[in-house]
């Protein structure tokens, strides 16, 4: 093979991993390094995460932040899935100059997929600022950004990928643990911001930010091409790079979260390529496209059965973390790329028709072209402006009187 057709080889190996992957990485292009913080950081005695959810248990500074602000590392209290006290990690960035009368909003950043082992944690990539979309918008605003690892990133894992309480309260806190940081005067009110399994957060944080955390006000729920119908998404994208990539990563997650039985939906020979894509992070390019080469093994042979969502516990299971409806008091953003074959429009479109149905103010942007991987930053200075005017005070805009019943 000559050294043209191996570099031509490997550009389509990039192009087919960006495509079909890119939907759950975090990773937007080049930037300044950060410092890394060290294991000993995210790790504590069991009586250490005892305490109100939000708490502080350590936190440091980091280097890299845009327009001045300062940003730390954070290890915060949190509760976990079977209601247990943890410890969750993330990061607050801070902008410099004097607050507003009121104290500075807050954006909570969910983030999309970086893994489900805790060296996937973002507040550990190199990237960690460059991936938290529209975050220089959001710091020239005046706004504090706080982005969750989730729980299971940076401590002790498996993380609970896809599961929607775990996620949103982890979100909560850290917009918590934001209000107690030196200096931060921050106020009492903030918005949520997430992309893919981000915007399934963000959608959850809606659903349960009353309940959860009533000394907040949410004035809006920002989500792009979030994971609302887990059923769908994991039979529809079954025979698809992305597809595959979802499906294996719940499965080997769920099994460890919640017990469920792996080996009686996922055929034997399958599992070393399961394990080894459950145990790689999304960070880069490059990993990517060791990820498009890892779930090759799962183009001949993966699931043992016809329709995992039929099946018994994790027909439940992908019930309980499908989205719901966000009271209709807060109003919701969502964008989808035209383009996207990982969420797919008619399930987001299906999605919005039912929040409008409930009397949401929903405003829905579909961008023309645009693929899973890319609505985030594509469509981020609208959801900055969108969040500003929530801050604001304005009236929502809403596109429902175009849903179908």
């Amino acid at each position: 093979m000559s050294s043209m057709q191996r570099r031509g080889k490997l550009a389509g190996a990039v192009a087919l991993a960006v495509l079909a992957v890119a939907g759950l990485s975090m990773w937007s292009g080049p930037g300044g390094d950060v410092a890394h913080a060290g294991a000993a950081f995210y790790n504590i005695e069991s009586p250490q995460a005892d305490g109100l959810p939000g708490s502080i248990i350590r936190m440091e500074p980091m280097d890299g932040a845009p327009l001045g602000a300062s940003a730390w590392r954070v290890l915060y209290r949190s509760v976990g899935v079977h209601g247990e006290p943890i410890a969750v990690s993330g990061v607050i960035v801070i902008p410099k100059g004097v607050a507003p009368d009121g104290g500075r909003p807050i954006v909570a950043w969910a983030h999309p997929t970086s893994g489900v082992v805790p060296r996937c944690a973002p507040s550990e990539a190199h990237f960690v600022f460059q991936t938290m979309m529209g975050l220089r918008d959001m710091v020239r605003h005046g706004y504090i950004v706080a982005a969750t690892d989730y729980p299971g990133l940076g401590t002790e894992g498996p993380h609970p990928y896809l599961v929607g309480d775990s996620e949103a309260r982890a979100v909560i806190d850290i917009v918590r643990a934001a209000r107690q940081m030196p200096g931060a005067q921050a106020g009492g009110q903030y918005a949520v911001w997430g992309h893919s399994q981000g915007g399934q957060a963000a959608l959850f944080t809606g659903m349960l930010s009353g309940a959860y955390a009533p000394e907040l006000k949410l004035v809006g729920v920002a989500a792009a091409a979030p994971a609302t119908d887990l059923k769908r998404l994991l039979r529809e994208d079954a025979d698809t790079d992305g597809g595959r990539n979802v499906t294996a990563m719940t499965l080997w997650s769920w099994q460890r979260v919640y017990g469920a039985p792996i080996a009686r939906v996922v055929a034997s020979e399958a599992m070393p390529a399961v394990d080894a894509l459950s145990n790689e992070c999304i960070e880069s390019v490059l990993d990517m496209v060791e990820r498009h080469y890892s779930q090759r093994p799962l183009q001949q042979q993966f699931l043992s059965v016809k329709d995992i969502t039929a099946i018994e516990p994790w027909k439940s299971l992908l019930a309980a973390n499908q989205a719901g409806n966000v009271p209709a008091n807060i109003p919701v953003l969502i964008t989808q790329g035209a383009a996207d074959r990982l969420v797919l429009p008619a399930v987001t479109e299906s999605y919005v028709q039912g929040l409008c149905r409930a009397g949401s103010q929903v405003q829905y942007t579909e961008y023309p072209g645009v693929h899973h991987g890319f609505i985030g930053s594509d469509s981020a200075i609208e959801a900055v402006n969108w969040m500003t005017d929530r801050f604001a005070g304005k009236p929502a805009p809403s596109n429902c009187s175009g849903a179908t019943p």
